[in-house]
């Protein structure tokens, strides 16, 4: 390609831009437009483009010198985390921080998976079900470092309370006082910032093990096991139809965090689980949110197959999710994309009655009717409806088995509605 090819030339070079800007900061989509004249060229000679190379910044050394000064002082650091982190593929660095500050670690709803919630500094997630870890130490905590997240307020992520001392580091400069208003702000990749502060927090703090982080720990495993022991009596429940969330006990007893990707679809399947379940690897765990369409985990569960077709790929949703995009369970089936669904079947759409009372109240507006289940098996599915405690465990482990041979499984839970969420 020389100068007499101005379409492969512009081709190339317009390709070079948009991977420029797909790559650095903050992942997004980018558009390449082609005009159908342009798109029916023949090129005279070959495409002459080698891919670009990712761009990372690290952060201000001076602000990280007061991040690091400021973390350190605090008597209750805490660590909020975003998604940001698992962009940056930086939850070894994320651990190693909190390790040597003594700070508990918060995921938010789209950060979850980035820390490894069975950790003792692990305080799960804060997102409109917030763990009672994150809540109390929120509340308790002196300075707040937030890394990987934009801090945007909404109904998605626990409110910052008044009081605290803020850090905030992001790649994206657009979040800089947004909507939260930082002591101090740091830009650059989270890899590359937490390694930065990892280094001088070293030689400030030493090798970790400190008697801030064993105080840490005692106090967030306190909370953790008062709020566990509250909502033990559902996990274990024997009551009929099922309780969602015995579902959910019963299935983490069923799978091995480690070798599964688990995710959800909005609404009650999304904020019963995402407090409950523990992921224990980086991207573990599909958090979406901040938008609640229903459907989408089937979706995103078939891509997750799809890039780790070694992991069990589960998505959790309720039959209202199911009659958006139920039939799509074909194209799991027509592909050979082996996800395991777990139906939470209320035959309701859960809370709906608080919107609307009187479409409820006289037309029944908010419940729902089907057996799903004979539909999945209609579309080629491995198929199951289980209606008792003791058939949970055998229809996961029969569920599961079929999809290591190859097949889509769908289990239906038929369930009663449970209104107690960690919510308020």
């Amino acid at each position: 390609m020389g100068g007499h090819d101005p379409i492969g030339r512009s081709v190339a070079q317009r390709m070079r831009r948009a991977f420029t800007l797909l790559r650095p900061g903050r992942p997004g989509p980018v558009l390449v437009e082609i005009p159908v004249d342009v798109a029916r060229e023949e090129l005279p000679g070959p495409l002459e483009y080698s891919p670009i190379k990712p761009v990372r910044t690290a952060g201000d050394p001076d602000a990280i010198r007061e991040a690091v000064a400021l973390l350190s002082a605090a008597e209750h650091p805490m660590i909020w985390t975003g998604q940001g982190v698992l962009y940056a593929l930086a939850s070894r660095e994320l651990t190693e921080l909190a390790e040597l500050l003594g700070a508990p670690v918060m995921t938010t709803l789209l950060g979850k998976s980035a820390f490894n919630e069975r950790h003792p500094l692990a305080l799960g997630v804060g997102s409109y079900a917030t763990t009672a870890m994150a809540r109390e130490y929120l509340e308790r905590c002196d300075a707040v470092f937030a890394i990987g997240s934009s801090l945007s307020r909404t109904i998605f992520v626990p409110a910052m309370p008044a009081g605290k001392r803020i850090l905030h580091a992001t790649v994206d400069p657009c979040d800089v006082n947004k909507d939260t208003v930082p002591d101090v702000a740091i830009l650059g990749d989270a890899k590359l910032v937490l390694r930065q502060m990892i280094d001088l927090a070293r030689d400030q703090l030493g090798h970790g093990g400190s008697a801030k982080r064993q105080q840490a720990e005692a106090h967030v495993g306190s909370i953790h096991d008062s709020w566990l022991a509250r909502w033990r009596p559902k996990l274990t429940s024997d009551e009929v139809p099922l309780n969602p969330y015995r579902v959910m006990g019963d299935f983490m007893k069923s799978i091995d965090p480690a070798n599964a990707i688990v995710t959800h679809g909005s609404g009650n399947p999304r904020d019963q689980l995402v407090p409950i379940y523990k992921s224990v690897t980086p991207r573990g765990y599909i958090g979406w949110g901040h938008s609640t369409q229903l459907g989408f985990s089937l979706g995103a569960a078939m891509g997750a197959k799809v890039a780790s077709p070694e992991k069990l790929v589960v998505n959790f949703m309720g039959d209202a999710a199911f009659g958006m995009v139920g039939m799509d369970v074909e194209t799991a089936v027509r592909e050979q994309i082996p996800i395991l669904t777990v139906l939470l079947n209320n035959s309701a759409m859960g809370n709906y009655e608080n919107f609307i009372p009187k479409a409820s109240e006289r037309f029944g507006t908010k419940f729902l009717s089907g057996n799903y289940s004979e539909v999945a098996r209609g579309l080629g599915a491995y198929a199951r409806r289980v209606e008792q405690p003791n058939e949970i465990v055998p229809a996961l482990e029969q569920a599961i088995e079929a999809t290591r041979d190859g097949k889509p499984a769908l289990l239906e839970f038929i369930t009663r509605e449970e209104p107690d969420m960690a919510i308020g």
